[in-house]
């Protein structure tokens, strides 16, 4: 796990402890909860943190479902070694990969004159490690279905859309949530991507808590930090109820 999420459980503890600095219990309080609503750059962070996830999880999802798709149903020149190149971004280092996209992005401001860094550079980082763990997870769920399904559907008169649509797309639902709930649950973690090709106004929780240890994390923070925590906790479960609803 990345540098702060180790901070969480410690978090979620000390956002309830009257004391404001020190790690001696003097107290229940929920004083913090309500002191984080006055917080401006904490809320802005969070709100840079959910835009982040949110939309790169949408684009990340929507392209690593077609990638996922293609790489399972169809076969072309160099399919296979496409396939296990895909895997490569998975075990590439962060800070290699935040390096390399921020020699990029520098590389076409100055071809191109625009893309200054900030939430859309953040955005195109995210989805870029974000594309193969959807892609992977899609896969395989295609994997574990049974292609007669299919063949069964364009026999009785469906078309290709329809039997996609009504047959491959239900059965794929379930890959499809789990890679996005994994591509959530990346971006709400990532730091060292983030911070490489962040910019000004475009502070993440993850680069707002570690610019913070330098000077004391405030209370106010373990209580934004154990927020996004049980946030991630609720999306998780929902996706996990989704699924096994689906399968009943």
């Amino acid at each position: 796990m990345r540098f702060y999420t180790r901070r969480f459980s410690s978090s979620s503890f000390f956002s309830f402890n009257t004391a404001r600095l020190g790690a001696g219990w003097q107290g229940f309080t929920l004083d913090w909860y309500s002191a984080l609503l006055q917080n401006k750059p904490a809320l802005d962070a969070l709100r840079n943190t959910l835009v982040l996830a949110v939309a790169s999880t949408g684009i990340a999802t929507l392209l690593g479902t077609m990638l996922g798709y293609a790489l399972r149903r169809f076969v072309f020149s160099g399919s296979r070694l496409f396939g296990r190149l895909l895997h490569v971004p998975v075990f590439v280092p962060d800070i290699v990969m935040g390096v390399s996209l921020l020699l990029l992005f520098k590389l076409v401001r100055g071809w191109t004159g625009f893309l200054e860094l900030g939430l859309l550079t953040m955005t195109l980082a995210h989805v870029t490690f974000q594309i193969p763990f959807v892609a992977i997870v899609v896969r395989s769920r295609l994997a574990g279905l049974d292609p007669s399904l299919e063949e069964a559907a364009h026999d009785l008169g469906a078309s290709a859309w329809q039997a996609f649509r009504h047959v491959t797309l239900p059965l794929m639902t379930p890959g499809i949530l789990g890679g996005a709930m994994l591509a959530f649950t990346l971006s709400l973690d990532d730091f060292v991507v983030s911070f490489f090709t962040s910019g000004p106004g475009s502070t993440t929780l993850p680069i707002l808590i570690y610019s913070s240890v330098k000077r004391g994390v405030t209370p106010d923070i373990n209580a934004l930090s154990t927020l996004l925590v049980a946030l991630s906790a609720v999306a998780t479960v929902t996706v996990t109820l989704i699924q096994r609803r689906q399968r009943n």
